[in-house]
Parts: C-alpha cells; structure tokens; sequence
C-alpha cells in the first residue's frame, strides 16, 4: 500500500513531465525538419478504436493530436476492460499514446466557440461518431470549409453510400460484411472472425494513409478536403485474395483450396481452414509438446521450388522419384495425406527446432507465436514495436509501438493523457484564452 500512495503522490509532476517529453518527441535528433509530420495539429474527435488507431499513428509521426473528450468521463475504453480498479484501462492507453487531452462539451455556447476555434487552428480534423453527429453539434463539413478551407476533415463509418450507410457498425459486424467471416473458418463448419482487429484498426490504418495523401494534395493545392473510409471496405481491401478467388471459380475449381477434388464448390468462396490463401500449399501442423502447449504448432508451405528440400529434410526423399508425388499436380488430390505426414516429423520438433532446421533449406514455415512470447521476444523490444510504458497512476505496461520505421523520423512512445491533462494548456496556446477566459469556460461547464 505505500508504494501505492508514494506512486499517486508523484503523479502530478510525472503529467508535467510527459508534456515536456512530447514535445521533445516532436524534434527528431536526425535532419533539421522534425517528424514526418511535425508541423500537423490533429483535432482528435474519435473514441473506442478505430479512429484512435488512426490519430495515434499520426502523433507517432510527429503530429499534435489534441483529442476532444467529455467533461467528466472521456472516451468509453477509459473504463472498459479494466484490469487495474480506478485508473485507464489498457484499452484506452495503447489507443491514445503522444497525445494531449482536452475536456470540452462542444454543445455549450462558450464549448461551441472552444470547437470552431480548434477547426480553425487546426490542419486535420479526425472522428468516428454515428453518421450526422458532427453535422448535428453545428458543423457540417460546409461550415468547416468555411471556418479552416485548408481543414482535411477525416471519417471512419461503417458502410459507404448504400442500403446500410446509416448502420452502426462495429469490428465483428465489418469482418462479416466486409468478406472475411464467409472465408474464415474450418471447410464446412461455421463462418469464425479473427483476432485480428481488421475492421477498427484496419480502418484506423486505412484513413490515415488518407489523410497524409489530402495533405500532400493540400500543398499544391491550398485546400484541404474530405476523407472517407468505410469499414466494410476497409475489411474487403484486406480480403482482395479471395474477391480474386470469387473471379475465378467461375472457370473452374479452386485446385489450391483443400476441398479439391474431394469436396464440390459451391457459387461463393469458400472457407478454408489453414490453406494458404497465395497459390503454394500450406497448412499448421503439430508441433512437440503440443499435447499440453496449445500453441505448439508450426506453418509450414509446401512450396514447389523447396519441396526437394522439404522431403529429404522430413526423411520422404522417396517423394522426388515417385511419380504420385515429385509434381505439384500429382500432390494436388492429397494435400491432406501431404501434411499428415510433413506432421509425424514436426511433432519430433520443437516449433522453434522446425524454425531451424526447414528456414536454412528455403522452406518457408513459421512458428505459432503465443502473445506471451512475442511480449518477451527481445527483438521486438529492440526495434521498438513492443514498447514499455510508464503511467502516473497505472504504473508500467506494455505496448505496440509504431510498425512504420522511418530512417529520419524515429518514434517515441509517450504514455497517454489523462482526462483533460492538457484542456488549460490547450486554451491558451491554441485557443488564445487568458486565465480570466478559461476560468469562465469552466463556470458553464464547457470545458
């Protein structure tokens, strides 16, 4: 309990910190230019996921993000999820990482005047909302343009124009309607979602590449415009391979796909277990230990241009001069029967031993990483893409740190806000209140 009480006394000056820290994080030690981004100022008015996701590689890139959240309780995550009581939630952190944080209710009079003020100090503005909520606080994408004509105003929805565009949509429902329910999944058995956040994050990623796109335009151009991306998309970009596949199934069966010749294909798609989804064999095999490891397992490809290596690795160089299996056509009708045997051999081996021995030889295979050790792998941690945190009230945590490597823009990980941490500072660097201003912004609860 007392390093408990010692770690809350320290908060204060630990927030005070951070915000040095940020932006100190903004001025890159290599070239004179900064970050990628520095320069950008974000008005972050997204929540849960997806749009999270995107405004926090932005701040990863060197931009201000300054995320707009509810006097009194924030964003949503802040509370869900929760593994330690009375602090934000892990959900929350590893979201909202290099931004500053301002309490502001956009529906007051004085938080109206707060609103418009930020549009107009801001190059980008990103949100999430259910489709018309911006429109309805008094700023259709028609006022904006008029406040800030250089203002890039970017959006997540669920579905474009169509039957469903004004549907609440949320991850899982965008894996089903965006491609990737109907082709995930064991042949026959029902269609499964990923663990993969496709939909939100996949979306986040998406419409950032977006909004740097309209701010490259913007510098030949001087205006900014409107960004849309659309989760179903978003998922059904992911799934290109099997919109690829739906093309050709109609000139025939999928000969890659484990159902041929056994299995009939029906008019769609369809799911297909662990078959690699890019033309070359493939399937998860056991691994040692997997009677008690349930991830003990290891990918491996069987493809053509290894396959001499693979079967004399596995001990069946017998396969090379036999007819029924020195071809891929004749491996084709019992891909099954293939990696029952590949399996007799792996479950010999430990999947990091399959690692060793097939990589050398060619033979592309991996192993089934559990999120356990890729928390623990060192690699991850030297390059920056797990990332150890520390938090005023929650103390250290682990986190994904930025996937893109830039040589000239290297990226530190801030912790998170707190809730309103910034909303003084905000005002008056950005909105240009005095104190005598801000005190009042608070009397009618605008801030």
């Amino acid at each position: 309990m007392a390093k408990k009480k010692q770690k809350s006394a320290k908060a204060k000056p630990t927030a005070r910190k951070t915000i040095k820290t940020a932006k100190k994080a903004a001025r890159s030690p290599k070239g004179k230019g900064g970050l990628a981004l520095s320069g950008i100022r974000v008005l972050d008015m997204t929540h849960v996921q997806s749009g999270p996701t995107c405004t926090q590689l932005l701040a990863w890139l060197g931009a201000d993000v300054i995320k707009v959240e509810r006097p009194g309780t924030g964003d949503a995550t802040r509370g869900q999820l929760r593994d330690v009581p009375n602090v934000d939630s892990l959900y929350f952190t590893m979201l909202n990482h290099n931004k500053r944080s301002i309490t502001l209710n956009p529906k007051s009079p004085v938080g109206n005047k707060i609103f418009a003020r930020l549009i107009e100090e801001c190059d980008v503005m990103v949100e999430n909302f259910a489709p018309g909520a911006i429109d309805r606080m008094g700023f259709p994408w028609e006022k904006i343009q008029k406040i800030n004509p250089r203002m890039v105003y970017a959006s997540v929805k669920g579905f474009g124009p169509g039957p469903y565009e004004d549907c609440k949509v949320y991850e899982n429902v965008a894996q089903c309607t965006g491609g990737s329910a109907s082709t995930t999944g064991e042949i026959g058995r029902v269609p499964l979602v990923t663990g993969a956040q496709i939909g939100d994050s996949g979306t986040g990623l998406h419409l950032a590449l977006g909004i740097v796109a309209a701010l490259l335009q913007r510098e030949r151009t001087g205006r900014g415009q409107r960004v849309t991306c659309a989760m179903q998309d978003g998922v059904l970009n992911l799934c290109r391979v099997k919109l690829r596949d739906q093309q050709r199934l109609a000139h025939g069966p999928l000969k890659e796909y484990p159902q041929y010749p056994n299995i009939p294909f029906g008019p769609a798609v369809p799911r297909a277990g662990n078959a690699s989804g890019g033309g070359q064999p493939g399937w998860i095999v056991k691994c040692k230990g997997w009677e008690t490891d349930p991830d003990a397992y290891s990918y491996v490809i069987a493809q053509a241009a290894a396959f001499p290596a693979l079967a004399k690795a596995i001990g069946r160089e017998d396969w090379l001069t036999d007819p029924e299996w020195n071809t891929p056509e004749a491996r084709l009708p019992k891909l099954d029967k293939m990696f029952e045997i590949i399996e007799q051999w792996t479950m010999t081996k430990t999947k990091f031993e399959v690692m060793d021995i097939l990589n050398p030889l060619d033979v592309p295979c991996g192993p089934i990483l559990s999120m356990k050790e890729l928390a623990e792998e060192p690699s991850l941690r030297k390059t920056g893409t797990v990332v150890e945190v520390d938090h005023p009230t929650r103390g250290k945590y682990l986190t994904v740190g930025n996937p893109i490597k830039l040589s000239d823009s290297p990226t530190k990980v801030v912790r998170s806000p707190l809730l309103g941490e910034h909303t003084d500072e905000i005002l008056r660097g950005v909105v240009g209140f005095s104190k005598k201003d801000i005190e009042e912004a608070r009397k009618t609860g605008a801030v």
